[in-house]
């Protein structure tokens, strides 16, 4: 079973809630293919969400939005799309966002940003 580090961690459990203030129904995390992952999986309204979070603790090696490649969101799509066949009842809406966190030096959150529908 795969386990983010910590960092990750806090920052999908910050995001979760920072989501579910939002309406979203967090429904499964950290789910695994072989060529991907996806933090978590909400439904927003009638629309089924795979959501990317990135969490930082320094702006050294760029934003958090600015590590989520082309490539990133296309293994996103893919294995959102793997998702929705194991998964036929939840809604056929899909849709991809990312969930951008900033934590101070006391691992707390300085900044969280939200895109919806995030594509390469």
């Amino acid at each position: 079973m795969y386990i983010p580090n910590p960092t990750a961690r806090l920052g999908e459990e910050i995001a979760s809630k920072y989501l579910r203030d939002k309406g979203y129904k967090i429904i499964d995390k950290n789910f695994r293919k072989g060529y991907g992952e996806i933090d978590l999986i909400a439904i927003d309204a009638d629309t089924l969400v795979f959501i990317e979070v990135k969490t930082r603790t320094s702006a050294k090696f760029g934003t958090p939005f600015e590590q989520i490649t082309r490539y990133k969101i296309k293994t996103l799509e893919r294995t959102a799309l793997f998702y929705k066949k194991l998964h036929p009842n939840l809604p056929d809406g899909l849709r991809i966002d990312a969930v951008s966190i900033e934590l101070d030096s006391f691992n707390n959150p300085s900044n969280i940003e939200l895109i919806q529908n995030v594509y390469g």
